[in-house]
């Protein structure tokens, strides 16, 4: 007994200086994403910052495919030792009910850091498109059952989400076509393989401002300061919708809790800052920083949300 406390003490004194040598070497952030998207950019920007504060790089690796289940099971059974970290998205709490087979269970191999950001998400449809508003576009899509189609980044992404649910509220018919990447599905829009796609409007609206796309709408409770002129969804047809897309970081399990503190502090720490909140509201995004208990209640509590939801919609991949 009393040599098992002594190497309990022993390891509790060292947890304390593992974070404060962490991290001794370059930490990998892996993007369960092709690159271009929300999760890509802001990962790359976070890891420039907390290069620059703790004096290690941070790599950001694409790793898409799978509805991002293949970067995220990587990240799963990587080492628990904070030099592999996962950017992720509302994509993973739909993923828990959506699949009925996952190789990794999201609250049970992973462990939450914060959150990162959330934005919403902006309709666009191809100019070839006969239709300038939100109601001439699902005057269409009714008239034409199944005729139009909208692209995704992928099953369970947010933008399938909000599509799913788009056709559920606007009662049209519109067929689903999913990518491998968000950087697919918008070259897919922007080439008018696809008629329409929900996207990020941190992405998306620079191709609106050139008049690549038509906007329909932007998918938050007021209208965006970044296309303000552009009405949201429930004000141009669709009363009562709200979807959106944040970011938030992960570990593997059992990674010491001192270096999840320590990322939580210096994540938080660069995204609080009043030039990052500045830059990101500009972009379309909101800083959604949070301690370890309380991202790992909002994952939870996501989890929970978004059951209903794919329940009613029918939706399931194996």
């Amino acid at each position: 007994m009393k040599r098992l406390a002594l190497a309990l003490a022993c390891l509790a004194a060292a947890l304390p200086a593992l974070a404060q040598t962490y991290p001794s070497r370059p930490v990998k952030i892996v993007v369960p994403y092709g690159a271009g998207g929300p999760a890509d950019i802001y990962a790359r920007f976070i890891g420039a910052k907390l290069s620059e504060s703790l004096g290690q790089s941070f790599v950001v690796e694409n790793r898409p495919g799978g509805g991002a289940v293949i970067g995220t099971d990587a990240v799963a059974k990587s080492a628990p030792d904070g030099y592999t970290l996962l950017m992720m998205s509302n994509t993973h709490t739909v993923n828990e009910t959506l699949f009925t087979k996952k190789p990794y269970d999201l609250m049970r191999d992973l462990a939450p850091i914060t959150g990162v950001n959330h934005s919403d998400l902006l309709m666009v449809v191809h100019p070839s498109v006969p239709a300038n508003n939100l109601k001439e576009f699902i005057a269409l899509a009714k008239a034409k059952p199944k005729a139009l189609n909208y692209a995704s980044s992928g099953p369970g992404t947010p933008y399938h989400m909000a599509g799913e649910l788009f056709k559920v509220m606007a009662s049209v018919d519109i067929v689903h076509v999913p990518y491998k990447g968000s950087d697919g599905a918008r070259t897919g829009i922007l080439g008018g393989q696809v008629q329409m796609m929900l996207d990020a409007i941190t992405t998306m609206a620079p191709n609106v401002r050139a008049g690549k796309l038509k906007a329909m709408g932007t998918t938050g409770k007021t209208r965006s300061t970044v296309l303000p002129d552009v009405p949201t969804l429930a004000e141009a047809g669709v009363p009562g919708y709200e979807a959106g897309i944040w970011l938030g970081l992960m570990a593997p399990a059992a990674t010491p809790r001192p270096i999840l503190e320590r990322l939580n502090a210096e994540v938080n720490k660069v995204i609080n800052a009043p030039a990052v909140t500045e830059a990101w509201g500009k972009q379309g995004a909101m800083p959604m920083g949070m301690s370890l208990a309380d991202f790992d209640k909002f994952l939870r509590e996501e989890i929970v949300k978004w059951a209903p939801v794919v329940k009613a919609t029918g939706m399931k991949v194996d």
